[in-house]
């Protein structure tokens, strides 16, 4: 028996559950560190440039095949051509499936942390390092993160989804303000907003470019299938270029104000900008136990991340709960029950790489290493390229048509991005993907 399909309730729940799948720990923990190690205000303009360009293509693309089709990634491919294409779906989703056990494991840190910051422990000396390499402790907080995860997802799209987006997304914009407020306020902070902000093309190299092309895909949700899932639920009278502009840009904007919280602390103490993910972790809790009221700002920090954590994963997870209803008739509850459950058992031999398991190694690469390489190095990647040539080469004129509802015609620029999902953008996520290698 055919069921109907859910769907958004308005264009601003979808833009806000998107924005909220896009803006995760790419954006919060791992842009600040990045732009730091490549230069500051100069990898900010290449990566805006690349976000707004190929970025923005592949996203669009996405939501352009999901609409289209009103299926999950395999299902979706298999709607609009069938052959040997739902295998890109299949990427996209095996990619969801790796990805969100780690990644769950380290929002189960940003839940500790908030845990420690609360008993005053977070900037012990060796916290980070004894809290991760703990054993249970972790697994447990990893637990946490996933169940909440499974709460929100198991709702549905409109009252689960999009519900609790239109409550966390707003938190965390007001959490981030607090603490940009708090950081550029510190005494020295301005050598690190100009160090941000003020763009030294003489520090670009082929590395500067390679990084901010890799930190444009990991943070806007492409090639897993995420936007192939939301853009199912859209409507078909919806114009899509306005929605992907409208994430893609507050994407970016929570990405710049990550960086106004992190590297103006840094500077005003020191610290080295290019300290990688230590940064979040270990500095940044040293820092605030520096300041007054240092606790407290503490708290919010892993709150905040905490928060983008979840707002992501509920997006990946989504893509396997999409994915058992479509393909195998698995109702809602129970998929979203059983994959919560499966995947969370993944998640504990990445926690325990760390520590009980941390001499084990495949390939030179701990468990966690080799699922992290594995999903952002290969399957994501493979994932992005097979999109865009599907809607470059395949699925033209047809996904020109359809960006904008009501049969009206496409955007004069369509050809533009029809060729930049045709040649431009796989051949940069190549070389980015060669270069991971």
């Amino acid at each position: 028996m055919a069921q109907t399909r859910e769907s958004w309730r308005s264009r601003s729940g979808f833009v806000i559950a998107a924005a909220g799948s896009a803006v995760g720990l790419g954006n919060i923990w791992r842009f600040p560190y990045v732009a730091g190690e490549n230069g500051g205000g100069a990898f900010i303009v290449l990566y805006l440039a690349i976000v707004f360009t190929v970025g923005f293509s592949i996203f669009l693309a996405e939501q352009t095949i999901g609409r289209a089709a009103q299926r999950s990634p395999a299902a979706a491919f298999r709607r609009l051509k069938g052959g040997a294409w739902p295998i890109v779906g299949y990427v996209g989703v095996l990619c969801a499936v790796v990805i969100l056990p780690f990644y769950s494991v380290v929002g189960g840190w940003t839940l500790g942390f908030i845990w420690k910051s609360a008993m005053g422990s977070a900037s012990d000396a060796g916290s980070f390092g004894a809290f991760i390499s703990h054993g249970w402790l972790p697994i447990l907080f990893h637990a946490l993160f996933m169940a909440a995860t499974v709460a929100v997802v198991v709702a549905g799209v409109r009252n689960g989804i999009e519900r609790w987006s239109r409550i966390l997304l707003p938190g965390l914009v007001l959490l981030m303000i607090v603490l940009i407020f708090r950081s550029i306020s510190l005494s020295g902070a301005e050598k690190g907003v100009s160090f941000f902000l003020s763009p030294d093309f003489s520090k670009v190299t082929m590395a500067t470019i390679q990084a901010a092309l890799s930190q444009a895909f990991f943070s806007i949700s492409v090639g897993m299938g995420v936007m192939i899932t939301y853009g199912s639920y859209i409507s078909r009278d919806r114009s899509l270029p306005g929605d992907a502009v409208w994430v893609v840009g507050l994407d970016s904007i929570f990405a710049i104000m990550a960086g106004l919280i992190v590297l103006p602390a840094v500077f005003a103490f020191g610290e080295n900008p290019s300290a990688g993910p230590a940064l979040t972790f270990v500095m940044l809790p040293q820092i605030f136990s520096q300041i007054p009221g240092g606790s407290i700002f503490g708290l919010l920090f892993f709150l905040m991340l905490s928060v983008a954590a979840l707002t992501s994963a509920i997006s990946i997870l989504e893509v396997a709960v999409a994915h058992l209803n479509d393909e195998h008739n698995i109702a809602r509850r129970r998929g979203t029950i059983g994959a919560g459950l499966i995947l969370f058992l993944v998640g504990i031999p990445a926690s325990l790489s760390f520590g009980p398991w941390a001499d084990l190694t495949i390939f030179g690469m701990t468990i966690f290493d080799l699922m992290d390489f594995f999903a952002t190095k290969l399957l994501l990647p493979t994932g992005a390229i097979g999109m865009a040539l599907f809607v470059g080469w395949v699925f033209w004129p047809d996904a020109a048509k359809s960006l904008n509802g009501n049969d009206e015609p496409p955007p004069r620029w369509s050809p533009i991005w029809r060729w930049m999902c045709a040649l431009v953008a796989p051949i940069l996520i190549l070389w980015v993907m060669v270069g991971g290698f």
